[in-house]
């Protein structure tokens, strides 16, 4: 059950962090769950672990990693598309 509700925390963290920034994530749910994931560990590795933690995800940390993650991948898949 805990693989399971990490998979749901960080699908939210990266819906949210999608939200924030009012852009899609790309992958729909996948890539929520991927930019939570890896939200998560940029966001810890850059900022630590402070916060509450939900699902074995630091919030914060996550949240922002995964806004920064989902900022950064907007604009080079905006760049890709203009290229073409």
């Amino acid at each position: 059950m805990g693989f399971i509700w990490s998979l749901i925390i960080g699908g939210v963290i990266g819906w949210l962090a999608g939200l924030i920034l009012g852009r899609d994530v790309p992958g729909g749910i996948i890539g929520n769950i991927i930019a939570g994931f890896i939200g998560a560990w940029l966001g810890s590795f850059l900022l630590g672990s402070w916060g509450p933690v939900i699902g074995g995800f630091y919030v914060f940390p996550a949240l922002i990693g995964a806004a920064a993650l989902v900022f950064i991948l907007s604009l080079i898949l905006r760049n890709a598309k203009h290229s073409h």
